[in-house]
């Protein structure tokens, strides 16, 4: 197992509902989406996000678009219009996400990472 990003198999957005934050990561492979189901849990963003105080975190799936959405209830201080924070909605909540470490082989990490791009002629 080496350490990565999460960054090295998905990508992802983010912004605010509110005082609420929601966090999209997609997967770039089905394998991705299939690690992200069994590893990227409601408790993992908790944690990840525990200096920020979500009172709580819930997951939904979008197999559809090998995505999973988090809600982050009440981490925005308040919300845009309230919040002395830096990002009063949550738009770098998703790059955040990005810099959490995660354990993957080397195969693993090979068949997630994003498809190299082709050229037309």
């Amino acid at each position: 197992m080496t350490k990565r990003s999460l960054r090295d198999i998905a990508h992802a957005r983010s912004g605010d509902k509110g005082n609420h934050a929601n966090i999209a990561v997609f997967a770039y492979t089905v394998a991705g989406y299939a690690w992200l189901r069994a590893h990227l849990t409601a408790d993992a963003v908790q944690q990840f996000f525990a200096p920020l105080h979500p009172a709580h975190v819930v997951r939904f799936e979008a197999p559809n678009v090998r995505a999973l959405n988090f809600i982050l209830h009440d981490v925005l201080a308040g919300g845009a219009s309230t919040s002395l924070r830096s990002d009063t909605q949550g738009k770098t909540l998703g790059l955040a996400l990005l810099q959490m470490p995660v354990d993957l082989t080397d195969e693993q990490a090979e068949s997630m990472r994003r498809p190299k791009a082709r050229h037309l002629p």
